[in-house]
């Protein structure tokens, strides 16, 4: 419970935690940072990684520190696509192994076909609007490839909205994030940041839902 105590609270605070981060690491911050944000979308294993919280609050960070913010903007996109990429191809690899378990309720032929078409219709769309919510996106690039989406179609997507998602959230913090009353609620900021992350895939989810009721 103590982890996950530490966990919410680095989570809710951070803004804070990296100051301290970047007291103790020095220039090694850009390259640490840079994994970070490798791995949160470039391994399905670390869908727990900060994502928007952390861009949000390296915007704000470098409002008023000698933190560089166009080195951000110039390394983050670069992680985010980079993560996609392995994600994808990791996917591509390895995905249909894991579906070849026919006696899984989850994991069996029947729905990787269903991916495999919710992806020929909603692919693209699938991978730049994941980019902005949270877990998903981590999922999003290995289920692409695992249903074979065509590698320059992918990429196109993957280019689109490792950009939008890293430079927006990134200046986002710069210009808002050190307003005065920002700065006293951070952490209900960051979980707004969250819920509003959300909206598309909630908003997809009800219109799938309610499409079937009312085709003829």
């Amino acid at each position: 419970m103590d982890m996950i105590s530490q966990f919410i609270d680095v989570f809710l605070h951070i803004d804070e935690h990296l100051n301290v981060f970047f007291l103790n690491y020095g220039s090694q911050t850009y390259l640490i940072i840079f994994l970070i944000i490798f791995c949160e979308t470039g391994l399905v294993v670390t869908p727990f990684l900060p994502g928007d919280s952390l861009l949000f609050a390296l915007g704000a960070l470098s409002a008023t520190s000698t933190l560089n913010i166009w080195v951000f903007l110039a390394i983050l996109p670069l992680a985010a696509i980079l993560g996609d990429n392995v994600n994808y191809w990791i996917g591509n690899k390895f995905g249909e192994k894991v579906f070849n378990k026919t006696n899984s309720r989850f994991f069996n032929k029947k729905n990787l076909e269903k991916a495999h078409a919710f992806y020929d219709k909603y692919g693209g769309i699938a991978i730049t609007i994941c980019r902005f919510a949270p877990i998903l996106r981590t999922f999003v690039p290995f289920v692409a490839g695992m249903v074979k989406m065509p590698f320059t179609k992918f990429t196109f997507y993957n280019v689109l909205g490792g950009l939008l998602w890293t430079t927006i959230f990134l200046l986002l913090g710069y210009f808002f994030g050190n307003i005065p009353f920002v700065q006293k609620h951070f952490e209900f900021v960051i979980i707004g940041i969250v819920l509003f992350s959300l909206i598309p895939i909630i908003y997809e989810y009800i219109k799938s839902r309610i499409k079937p009721e009312n085709a003829v």
